[in-house]
């Protein structure tokens, strides 16, 4: 499979040539509060959870196609893509303009297909590649957000794993963007 690069009035995204999927996955969800059990309890051991205020959570899925250059790319759109309502500013704002925090959720299940009556996950990146795109876009989101505002939160969930999120939103405020 060969990737193109599809122009778009901000830039271009790339796809897949043969049939126009996407590499990355996202949805982006507005929350007024988000709370993640990264770990379930054990023996001995309490639930860990993370939580932010109000911002967004971010569910990613690396599919086959992915590159780390594709992961900046990502980054920087869904951290400038102006989603959210502000009450400074008329119109909408990114979540880089709001006193918003961030919530990343690895979520592999975005990358199913039905088929029949059962779904595959073929398009997924194998697991040991998603973690290090997972990471990398972690890490890039971090420094955007942190360069951006020294109070904003970035928290996330843990790749691999089967995590418990509650969400609190005015609205299902909820996009999904394909890159």
């Amino acid at each position: 499979m060969q990737k193109s690069e599809i122009s778009t009035a901000k830039g271009t995204l790339a796809s897949n040539e043969m049939n126009g999927t996407p590499f990355v996955r996202v949805i982006v969800q507005q929350c007024l509060s988000a709370t993640l059990q990264v770990h379930p309890p054990g023996d001995d051991v309490e639930a860990q959870s993370v939580e932010i205020s109000r911002g967004i959570v971010v569910y990613v899925c690396f599919l086959k196609g992915s590159t780390p250059e594709l992961v900046a790319k990502v980054v920087k759109s869904l951290l400038n893509v102006k989603l959210s309502e502000s009450a400074d500013k008329p119109g909408n704002v990114s979540i880089l303009e709001l006193p918003g925090d961030v919530l990343i959720v690895p979520q592999a299940t975005l990358g199913g297909k039905m088929k029949g009556k059962r779904v595959q996950y073929h398009s997924n990146i194998s697991k040991d590649e998603g973690r290090i795109f997972y990471e990398k876009f972690i890490t890039l989101c971090e420094e955007a957000v942190h360069s951006n505002s020294a109070t904003k939160n970035v928290k996330h969930g843990t790749y691999g794993n089967r995590q418990v999120l509650s969400v609190q939103t005015n609205g299902p405020y909820t996009h999904i963007f394909d890159f």
